[in-house]
C-alpha cells in the first residue's frame, strides 16, 4: 500500500512540475525548532540559529535561522509538493505582498503546546502563532479578496510540530512541573492545548492538517548527555513518555476527526522512522548516531553551537543529528521522505 501511495505522489508530483503548479495552494506551518524558519531572528531570546555554521550548507550558504545545517523536513514537503521556494517566517521583511500566497511560517523555536515553555524562553506560544494565522489570514484577504483568500485557507497544508520542548526543555528540567504532575498528566495537559489548536484553526477556515508525532527523546545526543546517567545509549524512560504521548495524540486526533465535520487530520509518525535511523544508522548511510556534527556533538544547541565551537565535522552527512537536539538536512530528508505515503492522504 506504502508504495502504490508513493508512486501515485511521484505521478502528482510530476504532473505539478509539468504544469508549473504546486499541489496545494499553500503551506501554513506551526510550531517549534523542528520546523522555525527564522522568526526567532526577531525575538530578544537566547533561542537563535541566525549565525554560523547553521545554515552553512543551506541556499547560498548562510544560516537563516535554522536549527539546521540545511534544509528543514518541512523544506523538503514544501519542494515535494511542488513549491519552488518555501513559506516565509511570519516576523520576516519576506512576509509581505505575493510571498503570503504560498503561505507563512508562524513557528518559533523552544515553544510547544505547553504557552508557558515558549514564555520561559521568551518566545513564540501556539496561542500566539494562531494570533499570526489571524493576522495572515487578513493581509491574505486584501491581497486576493475574502472569497479567494477562504478558498486558499481551505486548500491548503497545515503543518505543526510541537511538543519536544514540552518535555525536553520544561517539564523534565521544571520541579515546579515533574513534581505536580505525572508524565500521563502532563501530556493529558498538552493534548487539550493540541485539541484547542485544531478547533481553532478549524474555525478559521483549515481543512487539511498535518500534526507530527514526538520524535525518540531519549535518542536526542543533549538528551543522552544530560539525562543518561554516564550512559552511551537511549534514555528509555524518556522514549516511554514520547511513545506514551504519540498513542494519546493519536486516539485525540481521532476524536478531532470524529467531531469536526470535513476535516482531513493526519498523524505524521515520526518516532519510528527517526528511532530506525539512530539504532541503524549505517543502513541508512550515516556513520554517527550518538554525536552530532557541531562541536563535542553532546550537547551543543543554539548559541553553543557556534563558529568557534571546537570539532565541528567536516560532512554533516554522514551524522544523524546537527546540533545536541536537531537533525541534519541528510536526515531530514529521509523523514520527510517517508512520511510522503501517509502526507499523500491530506491531498
Amino acid at each position: 500500500m506504502a508504495k502504490n501511495l508513493t508512486f501515485l505522489f511521484i505521478f502528482l508530483y510530476i504532473v505539478s512540475k509539468t504544469y508549473g503548479q504546486p499541489l496545494v495552494p499553500a503551506l501554513l506551518i506551526f510550531g517549534d525548532s523542528v520546523v522555525d524558519a527564522g522568526n526567532n531572528n526577531y525575538l530578544e531570546t537566547i533561542v537563535k540559529a541566525n549565525f554560523p555554521p547553521y545554515g552553512r550548507d543551506f541556499v547560498d550558504h548562510k544560516p537563516t535561522g535554522r536549527f539546521c545545517n540545511g534544509k528543514l523536513a518541512s523544506d523538503f514537503t514544501a519542494e515535494n509538493l511542488g513549491f519552488t521556494s518555501y513559506p516565509p517566517a511570519y516576523l520576516s521583511k519576506n512576509a509581505t505582498g505575493k510571498n503570503l500566497l504560498i503561505g507563512a511560517n508562524f513557528a518559533s523555536a523552544s515553544s510547544g503546546y505547553y504557552d508557558e515553555t515558549a514564555e520561559i524562553y521568551n518566545t513564540i506560544p501556539l496561542s500566539k502563532q494562531v494570533e499570526h494565522y489571524k493576522e495572515y489570514q487578513k493581509k491574505l484577504a486584501a491581497l486576493v479578496g475574502p472569497a479567494n483568500a477562504s478558498s486558499i485557507v481551505n486548500g491548503s497544508i497545515h503543518f505543526l510540530s510541537a511538543g519536544s520542548s514540552d518535555f525536553v526543555q520544561n517539564y523534565y528540567v521544571n520541579p515546579l512541573l515533574y513534581e505536580k504532575y505525572s508524565v500521563d498528566q502532563f501530556s493529558d495537559i498538552l493534548l487539550e492545548s493540541y485539541a484547542v489548536f485544531v478547533e481553532e484553526v478549524y474555525g478559521l477556515g483549515a481543512r487539511k492538517i498535518g500534526v507530527t508525532t514526538l520524535p525518540p527523546l531519549g535518542c536526542v545526543p543533549a538528551v543522552i548527555t544530560i539525562f543518561g546517567e554516564d550512559r552511551n545509549d537511549c534514555v528509555e524512560k524518556m522514549n516511554r513518555a514520547a511513545a506514551s504521548f504519540n498513542g494519546k495524540l493519536n486516539a485525540t486526533s481521532q476524536r478531532l476527526q470524529g467531531k469536526l465535520s470535513g476535516l482531513n487530520l493526519v498523524v505524521l509518525d515520526i518516532y519510528q522512522p527517526l528511532l530506525d535511523i539512530v539504532t541503524k544508522p549505517t543502513d541508512y548511510g550515516f556513520f554517527e548516531a550518538r554525536k552530532a556534527c557541531c562541536g563535542s556533538g553532546l550537547v551543543e544547541t543554539s548559541i553553543l553551537c557556534n563558529g568557534k565551537s571546537p570539532g565541528t565535522c567536516k560532512n554533516a552527512t554522514e551524522y544523524v543529528f546537527w546540533d545536541g537536539f536537531h537533525p541534519t538536512e541528510a536526515a531530514n530528508r529521509i523523514l520527510s521522505d517517508d512520511l510522503l505515503p501517509a502526507g499523500l492522504s491530506l491531498l
